[in-house]
């Protein structure tokens, strides 16, 4: 196959239709458009328009806001850090904190840190260094012997 011999599968582009060009065409005259009225102009814009009335989006009360103070963290489950540690990506033994998660691949981003869910089962004794930790997450950790260190702009309120 060499460039110049790619195309379209047969049927899949059509030619383009001239419009306005004498009734004979079949598209002359009003070319496709109906007759007169706003609608038959070019450029018009009136989506959500509803004749004067006032539009359903502006009868409806608004709700809820959103907050630009909020923080967003990159989400791990236990069940995938398990499965990491057992393919050899994470080292149990050495402390995991996010450049160890992103190179294992378990993270693309960090956002404002990465936060471990309680997802799934952990059966190996890990020491984690993330912003955040669910308290299902934490107490399973702990319960395998590892230990959570809340690192970052989401410490505890107990720490202080």
């Amino acid at each position: 196959m060499k460039l110049h011999e790619l195309a379209d599968r047969p049927g899949a582009t059509k030619n383009r239709m001239r419009v306005g060009r004498g009734i004979g065409s079949g598209k002359g005259k009003t070319a496709g458009r109906g007759v007169k009225g706003q609608k038959a102009r070019t450029g018009v814009a009136i989506k959500g328009f509803e004749g004067g009335q006032m539009p359903l989006h502006r009868r409806l009360p608004k709700r809820g806001f959103n907050n630009i103070f909020a923080k967003s963290y990159s989400e791990i489950s236990l069940g995938r850090l398990q499965k990491a540690i057992d393919d050899g990506k994470l080292d149990a033994k050495a402390t995991i904190d996010v450049e160890a998660l992103k190179k294992a691949g378990l993270v693309r981003t960090t956002r404002n840190g990465v936060r471990v869910l309680g997802n799934g089962e952990l059966k190996a004794k890990v020491t984690l260094e993330v912003a955040g930790a669910s308290k299902p997450a934490a107490a399973a950790i702990e319960k395998a012997g590892g230990s959570v260190k809340i690192v970052g702009a989401k410490a505890p309120k107990s720490a202080e």
